[in-house]
């Protein structure tokens, strides 16, 4: 998903633009994150601690550095909104406090597919997460897989592929993914212990509906 829409607001994460009835609104680059993170959520009360690894993987902030972007993300949609747009969930973290529609997004030419044993699962346009977590759009039941264990980004004809700090780790080509690194057509990859394939073709492959762990990965749980 890289284009949603709520209340009288249509965010698009590609573009980087955030509108208002239909005015261009502006936030500073980490503020237009935290939007985009909460709008991704909704309905659900995204953590502090979650917010933090998202937008600062790694870093030390205090959370006088996250309420600042809060509050900049309010006065730019109060102004436009007669409904309070963010709400805090008071000692957890925040949510977006309006529905959320998600225009369906198309697949770059050719069709993108991510092939899991007997599963195929097709990639959208933009952000796709792969992960345990029920929410995100590669869901993959698999004892070694973190939550949020790696994300595969479908941009401008180019797939790149990023580890989001999972326990198992993430490789590709005999090494573990430290940065971005672009996918090819038939690259395999490894998210923890369960083998991935990328894979563009106009051809729509057959579905199954499990995921099978390997001997090796049971008892590896991952966080």
């Amino acid at each position: 998903m890289t284009l949603a829409r709520f209340g009288c607001f249509e965010i698009d994460c590609q573009r980087r633009q955030l509108t208002g009835s239909a005015q261009l609104l502006h936030l500073t680059p980490k503020a237009f994150d935290l939007l985009w993170l909460l709008v991704e959520a909704a309905p659900r009360v995204v953590p502090k601690r979650e917010i933090h690894e998202r937008l600062w993987r790694g870093g030390v902030v205090a959370d006088s550095t996250l309420v600042g972007l809060v509050k900049e993300i309010r006065r730019a949609l109060d102004a436009c909104s007669p409904d309070p747009v963010l709400r805090t969930a008071h000692g957890i973290g925040y949510a977006l406090d309006l529905p959320v529609s998600r225009p369906a997004a198309a697949s770059p030419a050719g069709g993108h597919w991510l092939i899991a044993g007997e599963r195929r699962i097709a990639l959208a346009t933009g952000e796709n997460v792969i992960g345990r977590d029920p929410t995100v759009a590669v869901w993959i039941d698999h004892a070694s897989i973190s939550r949020k264990h790696a994300r595969l980004m479908l941009r401008e004809g180019q797939a790149l592929l990023e580890d989001l700090g999972s326990k198992n780790g993430t490789q590709l080509r005999g090494s573990f993914v430290k940065e971005p690194s672009p996918l090819h057509s038939g690259d395999e990859f490894l998210c923890g212990h369960l083998r991935l394939r990328y894979v563009v073709s106009d051809a729509v492959p057959a579905t199954a509906t499990h995921i099978y762990p390997s001997p090796s990965s049971q008892g590896s749980d991952a966080s």
